[in-house]
């Protein structure tokens, strides 16, 4: 089913404040309470809704560095994505990691405490991986925009 402008705007203020009040989303669409409950229970059962989750402070976490990494696999064969997914799933440090077309395969967007740290994990983890040809890592110097909400 579609959305409306409605379920756009209940979408906008969730991605804002994910603990945003029912009564409160109801006043600002203008419905009452048990239409915009059915409205967000309709959203989050139809996927448009996925997850409620809390943003952290990296840095309050001594987690200051960020790291984009361009990977090329050796081979470009359904085994070795396959391979290269599974594994890259299993690492934490690793918070996004996109399969891309263009000179290399794979975007990896990773955070971790300091360089010493990446590097640790550069040379234990990620240059290991036996399908791994080449990595070129990027640092980020300062992080100009950073959001997790989507245009609506």
């Amino acid at each position: 089913m579609a959305i409306d402008n409605i379920d756009r705007s209940i979408l906008k203020l969730l991605q804002t404040n994910a603990l945003v009040t029912l009564k409160d989303i109801s006043k600002q669409v203008n419905l009452s309470l048990s239409p915009t409950h059915d409205r967000v229970k309709r959203l989050e059962n139809e996927g448009y809704i996925q997850q409620y989750v809390a943003l952290l402070d990296r840095k309050k976490l001594e987690l200051g560095l960020v790291v984009h990494c361009q990977v090329t696999l050796d081979k470009q064969t359904k085994s070795h994505f396959s391979e290269f997914e599974k594994t890259i799933a299993q690492f934490p440090e690793i918070i996004s990691c996109s399969l891309v077309s263009g000179s290399f395969d794979y975007y990896l967007k990773l955070v971790t405490k300091d360089v010493e740290t990446y590097n640790q994990f550069y040379q234990e983890k990620l240059a290991v991986l036996p399908m791994v040809a080449h990595i070129n890592s990027l640092f980020v110097m300062d992080e100009i925009k950073v959001t997790t909400a989507l245009p609506l």
